[in-house]
C-alpha cells in the first residue's frame, strides 16, 4: 500500500513505521491518522509482519501534536467524534497482538504523546521533549491522554503536567516510568530493534497474551468521560482563543 504521510519498512519482520511531515514536525493530521489506521490493519493481518516501530522523521520530532488548523472550525459534537475517532485507531495499536514500541526520537506533544503511550512501551532519545499542552488551547487531550499518562505516571504529576501543560525531558520521562530505555538518537532504533529481537524469540501466542492480559488491567470507561469532555470544551470560548492565538502566534487571553 502507497502512503503519503507514512515511510513503511518491513526488515526481518519489524515493520518500522515513520510518520513523515518533518517540515511540520510530524503533526498529527486526518491523513496521518487515516493511513496509521491502513498501516494498523496491515499489521493485524500480515503474517510477515512480527512487531512494530512507530518513530518519527527527522531529528527534532516523533510527533509534535495534531494539527491545530484541523481544530478551529469544529463544534462539541464534531470534537468529540474526533477524540473517538483518534481514540479508536491508538486503541488498535494498543490492542496489537504484536508488540508496537515506540522510538520517540524528540518531541512527543499532545497527540503524539498520547500516540507514544498507546504504544505497549517506549524508549525516547536523549533530546526527547513529552508534554500534554493542550490547557494551552483551552482544550484536553482526547486521544486518550488523560487515561494513558495517569496509567504511566500517576494521578499527582499526571495532573500536574496536564493542568501546566509543561513538558519532561527523557531523563524525568524515564524516572517516572514513561520511558524504558533513554538513548542517544543515533543508536535509538538500534536498540529497539535489539529488544525486539529478543521479544521476537518468545512465543508469539504467549506474547499476544500477555499483551491482552496487561491492557485488560485498565477501565476503558474513562476514555469515553474523556471524548465526552473534549467535545464540551470545543465549544468554549477559551478553546476559540486558545487556537486562534496559537495559529496567530500570539499569547492566549482566556476568560
Amino acid at each position: 500500500m502507497n502512503y503519503s504521510t507514512l515511510l513503511p519498512e518491513l526488515e526481518n519482520g519489524v515493520l518500522t513505521i515513520t510518520i513523515n511531515r518533518p517540515d511540520k514536525l510530524n503533526a498529527l493530521n486526518t491523513k496521518v491518522l487515516e493511513e496509521l489506521n491502513q498501516a494498523m490493519n496491515s499489521v493485524y493481518t500480515d503474517d510477515e509482519i512480527k512487531a512494530v516501530i512507530i518513530t518519527g522523521a527527522g531529528e527534532k520530532a516523533f510527533v509534535a501534536g495534531a494539527d491545530i488548523s484541523e481544530f478551529t472550525s469544529l463544534n462539541d459534537d464534531r470534537g468529540s467524534q474526533l477524540s473517538k475517532k483518534g481514540q479508536d485507531i491508538f486503541f488498535k495499536i494498543e490492542n496489537c497482538p504484536k508488540p508496537v514500541i515506540a522510538a520517540v526520537n524528540g518531541f512527543a506533544l499532545g497527540g503524539g504523546c498520547e500516540l507514544a503511550m498507546s504504544c505497549h512501551f517506549r524508549l525516547a532519545s536523549a533530546n526527547a521533549k513529552f508534554g500534554q499542552p493542550e490547557v494551552n488551547l483551552g482544550l484536553i487531550p482526547g486521544y486518550g491522554g488523560t487515561q494513558r499518562l495517569t496509567m504511566l505516571i500517576g494521578k499527582g504529576k499526571a495532573m500536574e503536567l496536564m493542568m501546566t501543560g509543561n513538558m519532561i525531558g527523557a531523563d524525568e520521562a524515564k524516572n517516572l516510568g514513561l520511558v524504558n530505555y533513554v538513548e542517544p538518537l543515533e543508536s535509538l532504533i538500534p536498540k529497539t530493534k535489539e529488544i525486539l529481537n529478543t521479544i521476537l524469540a518468545k512465543s508469539p501466542l504467549a506474547i499476544s497474551k500477555i499483551i491482552s492480559s496487561v491492557n485488560f488491567y485498565f477501565n476503558k470507561e474513562g476514555f469515553i468521560e474523556e471524548a465526552k469532555l473534549f467535545g464540551e470544551v470545543f465549544s468554549s470560548d477559551d478553546k476559540k482563543e486558545g487556537t486562534s492565538a496559537f495559529l496567530e502566534k500570539r499569547k492566549p487571553v482566556f476568560k
